[in-house]
């Protein structure tokens, strides 16, 4: 059975379009770069000097400028080319981890961390459009989901190198965990190189067209319920927002090391391995919004295993169930790909990067107040709360629209 599947996913690839391949080589290093250490980033600010608070206000900055640039990033791609908005988003991220590299104190750490944050927003508009232009209707999600299969195979690894990595270097200090985002900058340096070099655009940009303000309108014009899809969309990014406080909280509370930490990370990640590729497939045939709500219960299931959890081992079953939440997020990124004409799809991600980063901006903050007012283990359950207000969203879209 294992070598049936191998087999699909290797004919699947094989009759996709360059950019889409290629896009799958870029994520395969900026993935690992990213997984040496995207969950020791809040603790490595808090190593520097920050508390929960500081931690929720950099984030809240950070969320504030990457509104502000990726807004405009998806109607760019269309008039300038996708593959050079992904090349300005991957130079973001490099410079995110020099700045990482170079911090004397938690405020330059935080600007570190709101630079990653606009560097990862650029891909997260960039990088669906490759698929919405590549990827045929009727088999997006198991391409999707294909490509987040064989891309998160480093970050199981990564995690567990970075442990390594910061017990050679003298513990989980700042002195231990510095030399991290040097290597980290290095591996986005030969991702940055591989889009330059190799990555045709999808598709031709245009220049014709209006502003991006008449780009927003044609979009809520013709696309099919796109407002509602805009507040599902905030809610669901609540989790993304306040993610970084996972790792802080299993470190600070639980007294987890590095290596539970990273562990947790390749966890997370091995659901993604072992599983994308089935929901992907499951998604397509029997629905996408049935699976969202299959899914969905899992990572509150692994928010609740985290507050009680007694032990590392505990833990690190929270962070793979954790995993289910990104299983999740892909299958309803294809249905938003579907909501609007094709030709709409770069305006129809800056207004998606929009509400995500308004969000990315109130959430951290609120965070920071929730557990400094309340205690830690209340950020979980209000993230619990936000689960179930999204499915109420999901379950109101008619399913001719998601697809089942």
């Amino acid at each position: 059975m294992l070598e049936s599947v191998t087999s699909k996913g290797v004919d699947f690839l094989r009759r996709q379009h360059r950019a889409f391949k290629v896009n799958i080589y870029r994520n395969l290093i900026s993935k690992f770069s990213i997984g040496l250490t995207q969950q020791y980033q809040s603790i490595y600010v808090s190593a520097l000097g920050a508390g929960a608070m500081e931690l929720g206000l950099v984030s809240s900055v950070g969320g504030v400028a990457s509104t502000l640039l990726t807004v405009p990033v998806g109607w760019l791609a269309d008039r300038y080319g996708i593959r050079r908005m992904l090349i300005t988003g991957l130079g973001v991220l490099l410079m995110s981890f020099v700045a990482f590299g170079l911090a004397p104190s938690w405020q330059w750490g935080g600007l570190a961390m709101g630079l990653f944050t606009m560097g990862f927003s650029f891909s997260m508009v960039v990088c669906p459009m490759i698929c919405g232009h590549t990827l045929r209707s009727e088999e997006r999600v198991t391409g999707m989901q294909l490509c987040d299969t064989v891309t998160a195979l480093p970050r199981l690894v990564a995690p567990v190198v970075a442990a390594y990595l910061i017990t050679s270097f003298g513990g989980m200090n700042a002195a231990g965990m510095r030399p991290l985002f040097w290597i980290s900058a290095a591996s986005m340096l030969v991702a940055l190189a591989i889009v330059y070099l190799w990555l045709p655009n999808p598709i031709e940009p245009s220049r014709e067209g209006g502003s991006i303000l008449q780009g927003f309108g044609a979009v809520f014009r013709e696309g099919t319920m796109v407002t509602r899809w805009i507040v599902y969309t905030m809610i669901s990014t609540v989790p993304m927002s306040l993610a970084f406080y996972i790792p802080y909280y299993a470190k600070v509370v639980k007294g987890a090391d590095p290596y539970v930490i990273g562990l947790m990370d390749s966890a997370y990640w091995a659901s993604s391995v072992f599983l994308a590729l089935p929901v992907g497939v499951l998604a397509d045939r029997y629905g996408r919004k049935r699976m969202v709500a299959l899914l969905t219960p899992f990572y509150c299931l692994a928010l609740v295993l985290l507050v009680v959890s007694p032990n590392d081992v505990v833990l690190i079953l929270a962070g793979l169930l954790n995993g289910f939440f990104m299983l999740g997020a892909i299958t309803q990124a294809a249905i938003g790909l579907e909501l609007v004409p094709r030709e709409m799809l770069g305006s129809w991600n800056g207004l998606n990067s929009l509400s995500r980063g308004l969000v990315s901006i109130a959430a951290p903050v609120i965070g920071g107040l929730i557990w400094a007012s309340l205690g830690p283990e209340y950020i979980f359950y209000f993230l619990i709360a936000t689960q179930a207000v999204k499915l109420g969203i999901l379950w109101t879209i008619p399913s001719s629209v998601t697809r089942g």
